[in-house]
């Protein structure tokens, strides 16, 4: 059974940068993607970012240029490095696999 476990939330400054990670247990297969979600009070949980099995990164408009995606191919764990913005960035930021595994999110609070 695959499990997702994120971590590296917090409270950060704007402009200040913060790295969350994604602990991936059990096998996800060869050819899944894998991706971070992020939901604001609100709103519907919206994708950040997500990487292909063969490295292939995407980018929400929101979010391109100040934050990186990357994944060990090892440990097939995930990560998120973010460059903060105090508008629209604060919100529990989900790890997800295959489009239908979830983790159970990480509190990022960012102030201006």
């Amino acid at each position: 059974q695959v499990q997702l476990a994120e971590s590296g939330g917090g409270s950060v400054q704007a402009g200040g940068s913060l790295k969350l990670s994604c602990r991936v247990s059990g096998y996800i297969g060869c050819c899944c993607e894998l991706a971070w979600y992020r939901q604001t009070p609100g709103q519907e949980r919206e994708m950040v970012s997500r990487i292909s099995s063969g490295g292939t990164t995407y980018y929400a408009d929101s979010v391109t240029g100040r934050f990186t995606i990357s994944k060990d191919n090892t440990r097939g764990n995930l990560a998120l490095q973010m460059v903060s913005r105090a508008n629209g960035d604060t919100g529990v930021y989900y790890c997800s696999a295959c489009g239908k595994i979830w983790g159970q999110g990480t509190q990022v609070s960012v102030s201006s």
